[in-house]
């Protein structure tokens, strides 16, 4: 099994996280945000990457710490259990339907890490969630996961559900992306012979 945990504590936030690569989508996640909640929750489940988080944040304040905390803790979690990366497939990209939204994402499980965002929220929040946390999210995920993440909303006008094609998209992604492929066994998928330098 590819494992890793990784605790990160600030004066803003006190953050646990684990994940099983090797799993079958179970998850235990409370950040004491629930939208955050939901969308790992989809996160974990369409990745079939197990996921433990445990957050507690300065949310009296807002919400931005913590979701991008999560998100750092997240990626370096990813980053750790993927090791040196040897076998995977890296690269995969979807196309994620919900309703009248559709969301395109494209990853390379690279080393070498990169955010395109573009999507746009017709609102300013989903619930009491800003909708401009998401970016902070996922960059903050990329940047210490070493992926390059490319997000693209092309259709939506619900906000929650743009949001959960987001995640949606890029679970389905990096169920591909670390899967094992049998014909690279034992060789890093770069004519580099190494991923992230």
């Amino acid at each position: 099994m590819r494992t890793a945990s990784i605790t990160r504590a600030t004066k803003e936030t006190d953050i646990a996280v684990s994940v099983a690569l090797d799993g079958t989508g179970t998850f235990d996640i409370s950040t004491r945000v629930g939208f955050l909640d939901h969308m790992l929750e989809q996160l974990s489940r369409h990745s079939l990457i197990d996921i433990t988080v445990r957050a507690k944040g300065d949310t009296h304040i807002d919400f931005h710490h913590t979701a991008e905390d999560v998100g750092i803790a997240l990626g370096q979690a990813l980053r750790e259990a993927l090791a040196d990366m040897t076998g995977i497939t890296r690269y995969a990209d979807c196309h994620l339907a919900m309703d009248e939204a559709l969301t395109r994402c494209a990853l390379d499980v690279s080393g070498r890490p990169f955010l395109v965002w573009d999507v746009t929220f017709p609102r300013d929040k989903v619930g009491d969630f800003d909708t401009e946390l998401f970016e902070e999210f996922f960059r903050a995920f990329a940047m210490n996961a070493g992926i390059t993440l490319n997000i693209a909303n092309l259709t939506g006008t619900n906000c929650h559900h743009i949001a959960e094609t987001c995640f949606k998209a890029v679970a389905r992604c990096l169920r591909v992306a670390i899967e094992p492929d049998p014909r690279q066994a034992g060789r890093v998928p770069s004519t580099k012979g190494q991923l992230g330098g």
